[in-house]
């Protein structure tokens, strides 16, 4: 699903490349949507043993991989494994998302990236037009249930949700970053709104009626409003699996 130009390589997947090489040599990497390979390619050069999977067949290697249903991979067999900008093209991110942390061991990671609806560009474009940045539906073909075609971009992911299912899968936010700035000369602009709604999120995440979560909730707010977040193209989660949700839960409540 995700297509890249041969002669370019996006930013966030230089950032995935870049995250994966500080990692000893070894890990057991799954790429998923593979795409042309780049990344692959990029992270099997640093020593790591990668293996692509698709529905398309652009290298031999490649193992056949509908994100749409479960995973051809075993439990916890996988030291990483990097999905970019994968989730927002399906019906069911919340499924791609539970495989993703089944097929990773425990203590392991999940890179993810999707478009960045929460940056200020977004914002300002759903506030005049009702339309998140790279999700307008007019650019959207009519395709039949069923079909193996990419759907493009039909499902918009928040920080909040992304954050929001990994925990119920048994997963944290370990890492939050971004790309390029999405519109820089707008960001004069960015700045005064970003400091016109700061005491609103401070007052929003960091009430005295929510002390129960009051770690929580300050760990949010500080990720929503990161410059990663606000200002960039892409949002890039790293996500490392825990024990089990319910250890998750557990350890959240000890802490709190």
């Amino acid at each position: 699903m995700r297509e890249h130009k041969m002669n370019s390589t996006p930013e966030y997947m230089k950032q995935a490349g870049e995250y994966f090489q500080k990692m000893n040599p070894g890990q057991r990497i799954l790429d998923i949507p593979a795409g042309s390979g780049k990344l692959t390619q990029q992270l099997r050069n640093a020593g790591h043993i990668v293996t692509p999977a698709d529905i398309n067949e652009h290298q031999s290697d490649y193992v056949y991989a509908d994100m749409n249903k479960r995973l051809p991979f075993a439990d916890n067999h996988f030291d990483a494994v990097v999905c970019l900008e994968g989730l927002e093209h399906l019906l069911d991110p919340y499924m791609l998302m539970q495989e993703l942390i089944r097929v990773t061991r425990v203590g392991g990671q999940v890179m993810i990236s999707t478009p960045n609806i929460m940056n200020m560009y977004s914002r300002l474009q759903f506030l005049l037009t009702g339309t998140f940045y790279q999700f307008h539906p007019s650019q959207l073909e009519d395709i039949p249930p069923g079909e193996m075609r990419d759907r493009f971009h039909i499902s918009p992911m928040s920080y909040h949700r992304i954050r929001y299912l990994a925990e119920h899968l048994g997963a944290s936010v370990k890492h939050v970053s971004g790309d390029k700035i999405k519109r820089l000369l707008l960001l004069p602009l960015y700045v005064v709104i970003r400091l016109l709604g700061k005491p609103w999120s401070w007052s929003l995440f960091c009430s005295g009626k929510y002390k129960k979560n009051a770690r929580r909730n300050m760990e949010i707010y500080n990720d929503i409003n990161s410059g990663a977040l606000l200002y960039s193209r892409s949002l890039i989660i790293v996500l490392q699996k825990e024990a089990s949700a319910e250890q998750l839960y557990d350890q959240r409540r000890t802490v709190t």
